[in-house]
């Protein structure tokens, strides 16, 4: 009898079955079955992972042990800020997706390094975080999101309040919306930017899914709804289809809606499914954003500059003279060198009547070439250029 080739793969050997084959049913031929591996033994992969997971746990205890080895190099510093080094968390978090074959999301990922990172970090004292509140906001989970659950987040009333915080030193740094992919800039975040001496230090872009939330959980009991204008203007085709004759009141943050809403239960909120959570409530529908895409752009505001991280992106805000192609002399410089924009928005200067501040984003570090030779060749031709700052693409 000739011997069956083999693939050179160990297949683990078969259970013996605990019943007979029944017979084929006379005039049909018999069709011999592939061989099926064995089911593993439950107990045996439960071993192993047990001793992966203790592996792990070791790995991050030498790790933290290592970071605070780096505390120590860098000597005694005034606060836990002087220990946060943006750049070097952006390199690391890139490796991590560079090294990723699966079966673990890119973004799954980089969420457990930073939860790492972050708790490292913490070691020396927690990052103090402040954002528009209270609790159970996008503007919290993009603080979780960039900064991980071991800084100590300080919800405010506004996002003028997280300027004014962070700008005195009550606050590490803060976390604001900018614009979102649906309704474009949130105004009040770039005003603050005319007069404000913080920089930009990061960004953070958060997938946004919107919640009808109420206290009965019953579409039919809503009488009004709550929701940031930004949250009703995402979801308002949603709600001309379903609740077209509701009243809609406007409020400064999701959060807040969902607090008023659980007060009565003819009314609702739109939010996030972590406001629920914090106040209680039960979704009525969702998610329903209009659009599929739905994502807003957060921006990392601090009181100082970084270095480059290696793949960077710069916000600049300029004033230009009135001149005939004064915004021409600005854009110029930049395409002629092959500097990509992201991002260009004009806002009313402060104190000056029809004058215009132009917010542009570009690729690249402002200490760095080519952006560096054009923002001086820029600054050489008389307009006013301000760097925001230069800080890590957003990752995963």
């Amino acid at each position: 009898m000739a011997e069956k080739k083999t693939t050179g793969r160990k297949t683990p050997p078969r259970k013996p079955t605990a019943k007979p084959v029944a017979a084929a049913k006379p005039g049909k031929p018999t069709r011999a079955k592939a061989d099926e591996p064995a089911k593993p033994d439950l107990a045996q992969v439960r071993q192993q992972i047990d001793g992966i997971d203790q592996q792990i746990q070791t790995l991050i205890a030498e790790r933290a042990r290592w970071a605070h080895q780096v505390g120590k190099a860098k000597g005694k510093l005034a606060a836990a800020v002087d220990y946060y080094r943006p750049e070097r968390e952006a390199q690391v978090l890139r490796r991590v997706v560079d090294r990723n074959d699966g079966p673990l999301a890119d973004e799954v990922l980089v969420r457990l390094f930073r939860e790492v990172m972050s708790a490292c970090l913490a070691q020396q004292e927690p990052l103090k975080i402040g954002y528009l509140g209270p609790e159970g906001t996008f503007s919290q989970q993009a603080v979780h999101k960039h900064f991980g659950h071991s800084a100590h987040g300080l919800p405010l009333g506004g996002i003028e309040e997280v300027f004014q915080e962070v700008a005195a030193g009550n606050a590490d740094f803060g976390v604001v919306p900018v614009e979102n992919s649906g309704q474009g800039t949130i105004q009040v975040t770039l005003d603050m930017f005319l007069t404000s001496p913080l920089r930009i230090c990061g960004e953070v872009e958060l997938r946004v899914h919107q919640y009808l939330l109420s206290r009965s959980g019953r579409i039919e009991d809503v009488e009004r709804i709550f929701g940031h204008p930004q949250a009703l203007a995402q979801t308002g085709g949603w709600l001309r289809t379903h609740l077209p004759g509701v009243e809609k009141l406007p409020v400064s943050s999701n959060a807040e809606g969902a607090r008023r809403a659980r007060q009565a239960d003819d009314s609702a909120a739109i939010a996030g499914e972590s406001a629920a959570v914090v106040y209680g409530l039960k979704k009525v529908a969702g998610p329903i954003e209009d659009r599929s895409d739905n994502t807003t752009r957060f921006l990392v505001i601090g009181r100082q500059p970084f270095p480059p991280s290696g793949n960077d992106r710069t916000s600049l805000l300029v004033f230009i003279r009135d001149r005939p192609g004064a915004l021409y002399g600005v854009l110029e410089p930049l395409a002629r060198r092959g500097i990509s924009m992201n991002r260009i928005e004009s806002r009313p200067e402060h104190g000056h009547k029809w004058q215009y501040a132009f917010f542009i984003d570009v690729a690249g570090h402002c200490d760095e070439s080519p952006l560096k030779d054009a923002l001086d060749e820029i600054g050489a031709q008389g307009d006013s250029v301000r760097v925001l700052g230069s800080y890590p693409v957003a990752i995963a």
